[in-house]
């Protein structure tokens, strides 16, 4: 058999599916209600954190889901943050750096060395370490964000194969 024959029948295509985060929203409310109160405390209207959160949840990244909604990348990011999503730019180490600088141990410039970051990297940083979720915005938006738990097929199934897994106790 030669590889002609092996590999007829195979077709490559250049397509993708589009992955997404599984969610579950068992709320009344649309999700505009749901931002509304916070409307004061965010850095964009309601119409576009509603667009950015969605979009968002759908599976794209930050930037996809910011321009979509009409907004900066960095804008998005930290509606983002504002509205309890954990967005992280830097390390744990580098955010030690960025609270030397909020501290005022070290200059800016050498900040922005020491983490290697872009100055819009590095303002994002500060922002989400001197800025806090909005008090009550995470469970508003939980329905949305929160990704589905573990379905019972899943666990019946893990329940089916027990026996061929192992565990910790039965090493040698």
């Amino acid at each position: 058999m030669g590889l002609s024959e092996i590999a007829s029948g195979i077709t490559v295509t250049t397509e993708q599916r589009t992955r997404s985060v599984a969610t579950v929203d068992v709320t009344n409310s649309s999700l505009y209600e749901r931002i509304s109160p916070f409307d004061a405390s965010l850095p964009c209207s309601v119409s576009a954190a509603v667009t950015l959160v969605e979009t968002y949840a759908a599976g794209n990244s930050v930037g996809d889901s910011s321009r979509e909604a009409g907004l900066v990348p960095i804008r998005g990011a930290k509606t983002l943050h504002l509205l309890g999503e954990p967005i992280t730019v830097v390390s744990p180490t580098e955010r030690r750096v960025v609270e030397s600088w909020i501290n005022a141990e070290i200059l800016r410039t050498e900040a922005i060395a020491l983490i290697d970051a872009t100055p819009a990297e590095f303002s994002l940083a500060v922002f989400i370490a001197t800025h806090d979720p909005l008090p009550g915005i995470r469970e508003a938006l939980e329905p949305v964000l929160t990704p589905k738990t573990v379905t019972d097929a899943t666990v019946t199934k893990r329940d089916s194969l027990a026996e061929t897994m192992s565990g910790p106790t039965d090493l040698p």
